[in-house]
């Protein structure tokens, strides 16, 4: 089992430092977290531009294995740890608020919502069972994500470089804060979109670019296929174009990621109408992740859920009281967010091997990926640090 180091070698470390070096306003649930020990803000001070590279999906183990011999792998600088769980919608607004799910609350892909009354994707804004996102019923999205935008505490230009078919989504606007989004549709106009940002203008800027395009590989053909070592070599080559298009322009370039990936086949896919006796027993679909979900149990079902889990999937399943998990600092350090307990249920169930959990509610068609994160595996909880100066 890997947790978060929240101590100094997790991404939210990382996003302290680099906080620190642009002289960000101070803020004091970001405080709460030291900067990254591998890359403390001192080296990166002096630095007229800092750009952020999320790649998404890229674990280090990966990097170190089947990536050995690419321009990401002999800028490799430290492994660091992502947050819990180790998934984009937790790990990635750590990356745009610079705070840890303590704090920021989105728990997971998805998440019960108490004050909607309703099971939301997180990232989508939309109801589990999907439609419209809820903006259009006129919800707010700040009602909900209510962490504070990390660019809105830096003094200088920010810039968001992200994908076209998500850049004006509920979830970017709202995280995005003042930074100027780019939109971009393939890795060569990533590329270019932070190489012309960086070569606007004599003044300071940080740039937070994202790709996903390693993730939707990993997802849908696993992390030892062809298909997925493909991709790898095109973003890496990328990364070498990018370093180059950077050259002489005073320029750190960090590249790191959200999470890992294992795989799970179907058959270590625990579905829950498998387990009829246990599915009566909850209150809510599961939320969280496939690899570490959250349950709400009946009023009085408590100790019947303990024992059917710690007997029937011994095996397969870690079972925690989810208040410990926050009490232990699972999901970070410093004052939790007031809507924190809500959303992780009364129980969280943390996959073994390679397990995977899933219930189906209706209209949600049916499908598994063959790659998966979310867990505490070393695999999906490591990822790279990699920096180069321009």
């Amino acid at each position: 089992m890997e947790l978060p180091n929240y101590h100094g070698g997790c991404i939210v470390n990382l996003m302290r430092s680099i906080e620190a070096a642009l002289g960000a306003r101070p803020c004091a649930a970001a405080a709460a977290y030291p900067e990254l020990e591998a890359l403390p803000a001192r080296a990166l001070a002096d630095a007229r531009n800092i750009v952020l590279l999320v790649l998404d999906g890229l674990g280090y183990d990966y990097l170190s294995g089947a990536g050995a011999g690419g321009a990401l792998r002999r800028n490799l600088q430290a492994r660091i740890t992502s947050v819990f769980p180790s998934t984009t919608a937790t790990a990635v607004t750590s990356f745009l608020t610079g705070v840890g799910p303590q704090q920021h609350a989105l728990t997971g892909w998805h998440a019960w919502l108490r004050e909607l009354g309703c099971v939301v994707a997180t990232l989508r804004f939309r109801p589990r069972h999907g439609g419209e996102p809820l903006s259009r019923a006129g919800i707010a999205p700040a009602s909900v994500y209510t962490a504070a935008a990390m660019f809105d505490r830096l003094p200088l230009q920010t810039h968001v470089v992200s994908p076209a078919d998500i850049i004006d989504s509920d979830y970017n606007v709202a995280h995005c804060g003042s930074a100027q989004r780019r939109p971009y549709k393939d890795l060569t106009g990533l590329i270019a979109d932070v190489a012309k940002i960086v070569r606007s203008s004599g003044e300071r800027k940080f740039i937070h670019a994202y790709t996903y395009e390693f993730d939707h590989a990993a997802h849908s053909f696993g992390c030892g296929s062809a298909e997925l070592q493909q991709k790898f070599r095109q973003i890496d080559a990328a990364y070498a174009r990018l370093l180059d298009e950077l050259a002489g322009t005073d320029t750190v370039l960090i590249a790191t990621a959200d999470h890992g990936f294992i795989d799970s086949p179907a058959a270590s896919c625990i579905e829950l109408e498998q387990h009829p006796e246990l599915a009566q027993m909850l209150m809510l679909p599961l939320c969280g992740e496939r690899r570490a979900a959250y349950c709400y149990v009946q009023p009085g079902a408590e100790a019947a859920f303990e024992h059917y889990v710690q007997t029937r999937l011994a095996a397969s399943v870690e079972l925690y009281r989810s208040a410990d998990l926050i009490a232990q600092g699972w999901f970070g350090l410093g004052p939790a967010n007031p809507r924190l307990a809500e959303r992780v249920g009364h129980y969280t169930l943390v996959m073994k091997g390679d397990y995977t959990i899933k219930d189906w509610i209706l209209g949600e068609p049916r499908h598994l990926t063959l790659g998966v994160h979310g867990g505490v595996s070393a695999a999906e909880m490591h990822v790279p640090l990699i920096v180069a100066e321009a």
